[in-house]
C-alpha cells in the first residue's frame, strides 16, 4: 500500500515528505494509522548519524495512532483500538527473562538495523528497499507496522494526540526517577536538563514525594515550567555555578541528580553534587565512544552512578499508570506539547532544537 513518510535521504539532511510503499502485515505484524508521533532527540541523532542507522530510511519512535489490519497470530490488539508504540526486545536473553528488555542484548540491532529480524524492510520506495523499523516502528509516517512486543493498547478516554511521548521521553525521564532511583518522600533531587526527560523527572518528582526538586537548565523560559510543573527551586546555570548553587540550596547535595542532557561536563556536576550515599543517574544520549573524568574519591565514599535506559519501564505496565496520573491532574505532561501538521516537520525539528519549544508532536 502507499502510505506518506518523512524520508532521511542522509546524514543531516531535511525530511522529505514521500510517497512510499509499505508491506501488508504479516501473521505477527500489526499495521497502526499513525495519528500524533513525538519527536526526540533520538530522531536527530539518528538522523545525523551521530547514533548509526542506515540511509536512506524513515525514522521516528514516540507513535500513537488506531490499529488499521493484524496478522493472523495477533492476539494482543484489534482494528480499532488506540495503541501507542515502544522498543523492540528480543524476549529471549537474560535480560529479557528478568523482566529488563531494555537491556536486551540485541537492543541495537532490533530497534537501530534498519529491518525486520529476518533482514527484510516493511518499506520501498521506487522498487528499492527503504530502511525502517526504527524502534521497531518508523512513526514519521501515516502508518507503521509494529508487532505486538512493542505496542501498547491505551484507553480512548485520553485524547491519542498527547499519546506519544509517553513511549519513550516522557516515559524515561519519570521512569528514571519512579523505577530507577526511587526517589521517595521527603528526598531530594536535582534534575540537569529541562526538555521533555527532564520536565517528566521533574513532575515525577513530585508525584514521588520529593520536597526538594531542583530543575537545572540554562533557558529562563523552561525553567519557569519546571516551577509551574513542580519543581521548588531552578538554577539557571548560564548565570550561576550549578554545583556551588545546588550544595547551597540542599546543604550537602541532593540524594539523587538525574543527568537528561548527554554532555560530559555537565554528568560531572551531577556527580560532583551527591553527598555521602548520593545516587547519580544518566540518561542523556551521547555519541560512541564518550568519555567523562571523574573523581574517583567521590564514588568511593558510597556514591553510585546508574546508567539507565527508557526509564528501566515495561511499556505495558508503566504507560497506563502515567495516563492514569495525568487523568487525576498529577502528571500534565501535556503543558510540554506543541502541535504540528505532519508536512511541517522540518519546522517542528527546527523549533525543537533552538529551544523555542519543548515537545513537538506531529499531527495527521
Amino acid at each position: 500500500m502507499d502510505i506518506k513518510a518523512a524520508v532521511t535521504n542522509g546524514a543531516g539532511s531535511a525530511f522529505s515528505i514521500e510517497t512510499v510503499q509499505m508491506d501488508d502485515p504479516r501473521d505477527n505484524e500489526i499495521l497502526v494509522r499513525i495519528k500524533a508521533t513525538g519527536i526526540c532527540h533520538t530522531d536527530l541523532s539518528a538522523r545525523n548519524q551521530y547514533i548509526p542507522f542506515p540511509l536512506p530510511g524513515v525514522l521516528g519512535h514516540e507513535g500513537a495512532g488506531i490499529v488499521e489490519k493484524v496478522g493472523s497470530a495477533v492476539t494482543k490488539v484489534k482494528p480499532g483500538d488506540h495503541v501507542t508504540l515502544s522498543w523492540l526486545s528480543c524476549g529471549v536473553c537474560d535480560a529479557c527473562r528478568s523482566g529488563n528488555n531494555v537491556y536486551c542484548k540485541d537492543f541495537l540491532k532490533l530497534n537501530f538495523g534498519g529491518v525486520r529480524q529476518d533482514g527484510t524492510t516493511t518499506m520501498s520506495r521506487g522498487g528499492k528497499p527503504l530502511h525502517g523499523s526504527f524502534f521497531g516502528q518508523s512513526s514519521f509516517a501515516s502508518h507503521a507496522l509494529v508487532i505486538e512486543d512493542n505496542i501498547v493498547k491505551v484507553t480512548d478516554s485520553v485524547p491519542i494526540e498527547i499519546m506519544g511521548p509517553l513511549g519513550c521521553g516522557v516515559m524515561t525521564g519519570a521512569g528514571a526517577v519512579m523505577n530507577s532511583l526511587k526517589a521517595g518522600p521527603g528526598s531530594s533531587i536535582a534534575v540537569f536538563g529541562a526538555g521533555t526527560v527532564g520536565m517528566s523527572a521533574v513532575m515525577a518528582a513530585k508525584v514521588c514525594g520529593c520536597t526538594t526538586i531542583i530543575a537545572v537548565d540554562v533557558k529562563k523560559n523552561r525553567l519557569d515550567m519546571a516551577l509551574e510543573l513542580g519543581a521548588t527551586h531552578v538554577v539557571n546555570s548560564k548565570d550561576v555555578d550549578p554545583v556551588k548553587t545546588i550544595l547551597e540550596i540542599t546543604k550537602g547535595g541532593p540524594n539523587f541528580s538525574l543527568e537528561c542532557v548527554g554532555n560530559p561536563k555537565i554528568f560531572r556536576q551531577a556527580v560532583d553534587i551527591l553527598p555521602l550515599m548520593g545516587v547519580a543517574g544518566l540518561v542523556g544520549v551521547v555519541a560512541p565512544g564518550t568519555e567523562v573524568t571523574l573523581d574517583m574519591n567521590l564514588i568511593m565514599n558510597g556514591r553510585t552512578i546508574k546508567g539507565i535506559i527508557e526509564g528501566d519501564a515495561v511499556p505495558d505496565l508503566f504507560i497506563p499508570k502515567l495516563i492514569e496520573l495525568k487523568e487525576q491532574g498529577r502528571f500534565p505532561y501535556d503543558k510540554l506539547i506543541k502541535y504540528y501538521p505532519f508536512a511541517e516537520i522540518n519546522q517542528a525539528v527546527e523549533d525543537m532544537e533552538k529551544g523555542v519549544v519543548i515537545k513537538p508532536v506531529l499531527t495527521q
